[in-house]
């Protein structure tokens, strides 16, 4: 069986902790996880001064098929808003059954793309946008979507993302695995 595969959009000012987190976790579970860059800019900048090598440009990718689409929060997401692929890669992705994982302020870019379920969480500075997010969790998975807190949550979120792909004992043995 081949490995599954995560799109991981890299865009400047990602809050590193809740991309690179999900990403170790999905790289240690087997899954093939490729960091686009957004800006065509191969060397990206995140929040706080921490540079991440994409591996490809989101334009190269846009059209290939992936299992995930994992998108990160922080300063990046306004930007991500506004960028014209990113709904449609969000709405696409979704329709052909990937897993999307939105966290911190990323589920608002779910909300863009009337994907946002009912049972989702976000960061507290998102409340204004999104008030019905369930603060009191972590990690909330409702059918393919799954939503996360913040950076704080990026553990639980990767290992949400692992069961979600490979399924629950996956996730279980990575934790184990991670917690020595």
């Amino acid at each position: 069986m081949p490995p599954k595969t995560v799109l991981a959009p890299l865009a400047p000012g990602f809050e590193e902790l809740e991309l690179v987190a999900p990403v170790d976790l999905l790289r240690r579970a087997g899954c093939e996880v490729t960091l686009a860059t957004v800006d065509g800019n191969f060397l990206v900048i995140g929040r706080n001064g921490i540079i991440l090598r994409a591996e490809r440009t989101l334009d190269e990718v846009a059209s290939f098929s992936f299992d995930c689409l994992l998108l990160a929060g922080g300063p990046s997401v306004p930007d991500l808003r506004k960028d014209p692929r990113i709904t449609p890669l969000i709405r696409r992705l979704h329709a052909s059954g990937a897993w999307v994982g939105a966290i911190c302020a990323a589920p608002l870019l779910l909300r863009e793309a009337d994907l946002l379920p009912s049972a989702h969480t976000c960061h507290d500075s998102c409340l204004a946008e999104l008030p019905s997010a369930r603060l009191d969790e972590r990690v909330l998975t409702e059918g393919r979507v799954v939503t996360s807190r913040g950076a704080g949550t990026a553990v639980d979120f990767g290992l949400a993302l692992v069961a979600g792909l490979l399924g629950p004992a996956a996730a279980a043995t990575l934790n184990s695995e991670i917690l020595g």
